[in-house]
């Protein structure tokens, strides 16, 4: 683990390549799993109030899923996440674009009808967070979807945290990015 400030960060997203292949994948990532995507309790008032701007920017399905479930649902762990469209599969708030998936909300935003990306577990992936009361963990999540991934970040050579440069300053700033790339450096000049 690497600490950065009251972060730990695991090794793998420093030394582990990967770059979204949207072409291969297909967001994939927003169609699978266990449940909606993770959200922080600071995101859901922020759901609730873009909503009416997202909206026309959202599937017919995914508007009937906010409609009955409202903008997040907690799941089966307790914690707040995205609805899904069906259970545990497509987030609620995925459109399309020439066969692959876009969110809503960043299409929004990209527009300029909302002044807020996406929730900061969608910017981060794969990187999941996990909170503790006085530190945050860092952890590269692995998912055979994300396999073509990993085959562009390698043949890119760009590791997560590089790919991730921007999320990662959205939500721990650029200097807290800086110390973190620092390490990064550190480690792979050391051999370590």
């Amino acid at each position: 683990m690497i600490e950065v400030g009251s972060v730990l960060v695991h090794e793998d997203v420093v030394k582990q390549n990967f770059v979204c292949n949207l072409n291969k994948c297909k967001g994939a990532c927003c169609l699978e799993g266990d449940s909606g995507a993770p959200l922080e309790a600071s995101e859901l008032d922020i759901l609730k109030e873009i909503y009416p701007k997202v909206k026309p920017y959202m599937t017919a399905k995914g508007i009937n899923t906010i409609e009955r479930e409202g903008t997040h649902v907690t799941d089966f762990e307790g914690d707040y996440t995205t609805p899904c469209v069906d259970t545990n599969k497509e987030c609620a708030y995925v459109t399309w674009e020439n066969g692959i998936t876009k969110c809503a909300i960043e299409k929004a935003y990209e527009e300029g009808a909302v002044d807020w990306k996406k929730p900061i577990s969608c910017h981060l992936y794969p990187i999941r967070i996990t909170k503790y009361p006085e530190f945050d963990v860092l952890n590269y999540d692995r998912w055979s979807i994300c396999s073509p991934a990993c085959s562009f970040g390698d043949e890119l050579k760009v590791s997560v945290h590089q790919f991730l440069k921007g999320p990662l300053i959205r939500k721990y700033g650029e200097e807290w990015y800086t110390e973190l790339d620092e390490a990064a450096e550190y480690l792979k000049s050391s051999g370590l």
